[in-house]
C-alpha cells in the first residue's frame, strides 16, 4: 500500500478543491473617430451624422461640428475597434451616397 502524505488535504478531510487565479482581464484598446472638415457638406448635414450615427444631443451635435468647422477636425468619440469601424464606414458611405465628400476616420487612441 502507498503512504499518504500527512500534509495531503484530501488524507487530512480537505475538500480537495483547487483554488483557481483568475486572469485579470483587460479592457479592450479604444479607437478615437475624427470627422474632418470640407468645404462642400452642409453643417445641416454632419449634424444630422452626428445625432444619427453617434447618438449626440442637439447641442452636442452643433458644437462637434463648430469644432469640425473652425478647427478643421474633431474626435467624434471613443470606441472599441468593431464599433469605431463600423461608425466610421456609416458615416463616409453615407455621405457618398448622398455626394458629400465628408470625411471620418479612426486610429488608435
Amino acid at each position: 500500500m502507498a503512504e499518504r502524505d500527512p500534509n495531503d488535504k484530501e488524507t487530512q478531510g480537505g475538500t480537495g478543491v483547487l483554488e483557481k487565479t483568475r486572469e485579470k482581464l483587460q479592457e479592450p484598446p479604444l479607437y478615437k473617430v475624427m470627422m474632418f472638415n470640407d468645404d462642400f457638406t452642409p453643417m445641416e448635414f454632419v449634424v444630422h451624422m452626428l445625432k444619427s450615427v453617434f447618438r449626440k444631443s442637439d447641442s452636442d451635435a452643433v458644437q462637434i461640428m463648430l469644432d469640425i468647422h473652425h478647427k478643421g477636425f474633431a474626435v467624434v468619440g471613443l470606441f472599441s475597434f468593431e464599433v469605431a469601424e463600423t461608425k466610421t464606414h456609416q458615416v463616409n458611405e453615407y455621405a457618398k451616397k448622398h455626394e458629400f465628400p465628408l470625411l471620418t476616420k479612426f486610429e488608435p487612441e
